[in-house]
């Protein structure tokens, strides 16, 4: 099976890599957020930032509006690049995504990751308080958005043809994650590390724990200086924790393979 690069937007292969990992973005975000991650990262980590549709290289295609629909279709897209050891992670919506991608690896019988990292999300059995934001209108739906997350920079709310740009790909992540059912399966067997904001009022420290639930592996929480966007104003605290868990996941998994 050939790869299909519309999905991985990366500077360059490390062919000499030990591990390759798979980002997910948040919602109304794009692979750009993580292409910074190549250089901070260790070398012998691959750094892979999906791109979904609807956002960047991939504007012109149609956002999906279903977490099922997505993971399936991501599946049978990153399949080529689960040839080496892999973890997956995944901020805000792309926790989501990441979680119930590595299920559906499961389901299939396919190579799982050695590491889930979760990042701004409630563990998935855990209720989402807040009201639903899909269908207000425009105003609302951004006036509420930023009260709740945050993210949405002042120089692309005062350029209007910009906004109106985004906001479909919006509408469709928020509605995938408001209408994202969980079901309940037995937990992962992979390594599952979960980051979360200090200052993030959305969410709890115990819906952040709840994660531990989702794996029989080992598992950490961490948190970090910051609000939601926490891997961003946090940037080099959190890339040097990530790096440990990789780094000590391929560790781990190679032993067991020797």
């Amino acid at each position: 099976m050939s790869p299909n690069p519309g999905w991985i937007l990366r500077s360059r292969p490390r062919p000499g890599a030990r591990l390759r990992l798979l980002c997910f973005p948040y919602a109304g975000g794009a692979a750009s957020a993580y292409r910074s991650w190549t250089e901070a990262l260790p070398a012998e980590i691959d750094v892979c930032p999906i791109q979904l549709p609807g956002r960047g290289s991939r504007f012109r295609e149609a956002p999906f509006r279903r977490a099922s629909d997505l993971v399936q279709a991501a599946a049978e897209a990153l399949r080529p690049y689960l040839d080496l050891p892999f973890a997956l992670f995944g901020h805000s919506m792309g926790a989501v995504v990441a979680f119930e991608l590595a299920r559906e690896l499961r389901r299939r019988s396919w190579p799982s990751p050695i590491l889930l990292a979760v990042s701004g999300r409630e563990a998935p059995h855990r209720p989402d308080p807040d009201p639903p934001l899909a269908q207000l209108p425009d105003a609302e739906f951004v006036e509420q958005l930023r009260a709740r997350y945050g993210g949405i920079p002042d120089e692309v709310l005062a350029e209007k043809e910009l906004l109106q740009m985004l906001l479909p790909v919006l509408r469709a992540d928020v509605f995938l994650l408001e209408s994202y059912v969980y079901a309940e399966e037995p937990p992962l067997d992979c390594t599952l590390s979960c980051f979360g904001g200090q200052q993030d009022r959305h969410l709890r420290h115990e819906d952040l724990e709840a994660w531990r639930e989702q794996t029989r592996g080992s598992f950490t929480l961490r948190t970090f200086p910051g609000g939601h966007f926490f891997i961003e104003s946090a940037r080099e605290v959190v890339l040097r924790a990530l790096s440990e868990d990789l780094l000590r996941a391929v560790t781990g998994a190679a032993r067991l393979r020797a």
